[in-house]
């Protein structure tokens, strides 16, 4: 469906998409930029004209026009396209004819037991089609909320394309996550209705799930209907649940004519789960609009994901590897609006315990052709230190494209990324490198496969993204590292987070650190307080000059947990190890920071008279496992006499990641707003052994 470029084509074959993007630009509006800056400063000042082009460069439809673009600009609050109606699953769908001509494939789907299933576009609609009409004879209404727990595999995209096409709203956790971890999650959100696996494969194990399926049932009092999705045993079933199998295989006249649901910009698509340090995770909701403008300008634009049947991408296969409790499986959704063959992978990208493999996701993309490989930084880090050749890994001279997220990348790693595919054969392999979060299902800072490449950094802040490193008094600085801000709103920002009725608890996650008003003029200065304040993301962040282009994202700036972009509150980590009755407190912090080895220690004080000994902690980490999952295991237990705290009782996380990031205790912690000041000198001592390489 390549009907945005009806302009004569003036670059080569695989022209970068962002490229073809500021040619539309030139020849439809008459804008012309010297250099990617200046095209960015465009793009965070004139907010209406940048996202009114992204609209209409993908063409994107409604039956009734938009009144404005940005109708009121303030944060949070923000009104996009009033009077614009859409719908995230009807967009994907627009692609199947042209695409089914041209003989791609929508889905692929592997898994580590050496399963392949392909889709195509016809049977992905017609799937979507019949588990919509099922959920609606179920009396699933428009704003119904319906839950998944679900593995990374086809089925999962299609019940999600059914949900978003009449309107519920999904939301999704990962089957290696613990009950309690899941319970925490859905019981928020009133599901009506839930779709579970029946097992997964893991790591060579096989780890059957209906236990959680039951625990689900009985603590989810609003379920009024569950399918069973059947991943490990065909033949399983499960009394009072529908066959997903079964739902799916409808085809009559009523799926073939069937239509997403024409849906208001900022009706709600899905809940996703963010963590802070304090309370349970929380639920955040994006719109339907929203994620279709956000996403089409991160898959396509930033990260030169194209159509698979359009010329200029011909062939094109988007893989990104992801556990669906990530923000990158909805990335990884999203590149099926442009019209992209993504390939899934279920299972773990690094083998079995007993036989370890990081070849496993490489030979995968050198049989399906992959064109983009994405993945968490912390895989490659991992495939570099089990040294895998390309010998091992088959043909991999298809990638154009290595996508990392999750953690900062160092540059060594991304060095050897760029010489393993050297020796494949891809001599100029682009890294697109980027960081955005969870919380607006986005990207702040990304690529542009036409700046140039320095290891260890990103290349640019996103189009359209007013982002800026602010020092301790709130000024932008360049070349130094500040906290990570967005002065102007960007579409896929949450709409509210679920039950917060006043907004206070949204406010106090992203707004409440710098004053309304302060730096929220597009272009830079202040604004009168009804403007909002800026949103702080919780990033620390250097944004390069032009004596040094590139930014760094230098890790957490705030005490919440990031496993490798799985972001998870220290409150759900002590609730699990603090039930133990061994444990009366704990403190948990994450040294993410780059240039340095991730770590994350965890301290316990433990019962008078006890010694913490490898039985308690594997009873502490099994405590961890079963309740949140294996990603949040600490990397070392330590036994402690006191966790120190304010004389409110807050536990003190940010001031003991400082001082075991090097920072001195007078710059991180007034002794004289601690209730026991007296216990930082071990927290001292520990963080200069640790320093040192000794033994804690």
């Amino acid at each position: 469906m390549e009907t945005h470029h009806n302009i004569p084509p003036t670059h080569p074959p695989y022209a970068p998409q962002i490229r073809r993007y500021q040619d539309w630009l030139q020849a439809q509006h008459g804008l012309r930029f010297d250099d990617y800056d200046a095209l960015w400063r465009w793009s965070t000042t004139d907010l209406d004209a940048f996202w009114q082009s992204v609209w209409d460069y993908f063409d994107l439809q409604s039956p009734t026009p938009h009144s404005a673009v940005l109708a009121k600009n303030v944060m949070p609050g923000a009104q996009w396209f009033p009077g614009a109606q859409v719908n995230y699953a009807r967009q994907v769908l627009r692609h199947v004819d042209a695409a089914q001509a041209a003989g791609q494939p929508a889905l692929i789907g592997r898994n580590e037991r050496g399963e392949r299933r392909e889709l195509s576009w016809p049977a992905l609609r017609r799937q979507v089609a019949a588990l919509a009409l099922h959920m609606r004879a179920q009396g699933v209404q428009p704003g119904d909320r319906v839950a998944a727990y679900l593995p990374n595999i086809p089925e999962t995209i299609v019940a999600f394309l059914a949900c978003a096409s009449i309107g519920a709203v999904w939301s999704l956790c990962a089957p290696d996550m613990g009950t309690h971890a899941v319970l925490d999650r859905f019981r928020q959100i009133a599901p009506t209705v839930l779709l579970v696996v029946d097992g997964v494969t893991y790591g060579g194990r096989d780890h059957d799930r209906c236990d959680v399926l039951a625990e689900l049932r009985a603590q989810l009092p609003t379920l009024r209907h569950v399918v069973l999705v059947n991943n490990l045993d065909a033949s399983k079933t499960v009394a009072d649940t529908a066959c997903y199998a079964s739902v799916i295989a409808r085809n009559d006249a009523e799926t073939a004519a069937f239509e997403p649901a024409w849906l208001p910009f900022d009706h709600p698509l899905w809940i996703v789960y963010s963590s802070g340090t304090t309370g349970l995770p929380k639920p955040i909701v994006h719109g339907h609009g929203g994620m279709l403008l956000v996403m089409l300008q991160l898959a396509v634009l930033h990260n030169d994901i194209g159509c698979s049947y359009a010329p200029n991408s011909l062939g094109e296969r988007y893989h990104w590897y992801s556990s669906t409790g990530w923000i990158m499986w909805n990335a990884q959704v999203g590149g099926l609006l442009g019209g992209t063959t993504c390939v899934l992978y279920d299972g773990n990208p690094g083998g079995s315990k007993e036989r370890p493999d990081w070849t496993v996701l490489w030979r995968m993309a050198a049989e399906e052709r992959v064109t983009f490989f994405g993945a968490g930084a912390a895989f490659y880090g991992h495939c570099m230190k089990a040294g895998i050749t390309p010998a091992a890994c088959g043909d991999l001279s298809a990638i154009r494209v290595l996508g990392s997220t999750g953690s900062p990348l160092p540059a060594e790693v991304q060095r050897w990324g760029s010489q393993l595919l050297a020796s494949a054969g891809v001599p100029q392999v682009w890294w697109c490198n980027i960081s955005g979060g969870t919380d607006f299902a986005g990207s702040f800072i990304g690529g542009n496969r036409e700046l140039p490449q320095t290891p260890g950094r990103m290349q640019c802040r996103m189009l359209g993204a007013a982002v800026e490193a602010w020092d301790e008094r709130g000024r932008p600085v360049l070349d130094a590292v500040g906290e990570l801000v967005c002065t102007q709103p960007i579409p896929s920002m949450p709409l509210f987070l679920w039950g917060d009725a006043d907004g206070a608890r949204y406010r106090a996650s992203y707004f409440d650190m710098y004053p309304p008003g302060h730096g929220r003029r597009p272009g830079g200065g202040d604004l009168g307080p009804e403007a909002g304040a800026v949103w702080r993301h919780g990033d620390w962040i250097e944004i390069g000059s032009s004596a040094r282009p590139g930014c760094v994202i230098y890790g957490r700036s705030d005490a919440t947990i990031n496993r490798h972009g799985l972001r998870m509150g220290t409150s759900e980590i002590y609730s699990a190890v603090e039930a133990l009755p061994e444990v009366l407190d704990s403190l948990v912090v994450d040294l993410e920071y780059l240039g340095r080895a991730s770590y994350m220690p965890l301290f316990v004080v433990l019962r008078s008279g006890l010694v913490l000994d490898d039985g308690l902690r594997a009873r502490i980490n099994d405590a961890i496992r079963a309740s949140l999952s294996p990603r949040f295991l600490p990397d070392e237990i330590v036994q402690v006499a006191e966790v120190p705290r304010t004389l409110s009782g807050k536990k003190q996380e940010l001031p003991v990641k400082k001082l075991l990031l090097g920072q001195p205790m007078d710059k991180v912690v007034n002794p004289d707003a601690m209730a026991n000041p007296g216990c930082l000198a071990w927290y001292v001592d520990f963080a200069a052994r640790r320093a040192a390489g000794g033994a804690s």
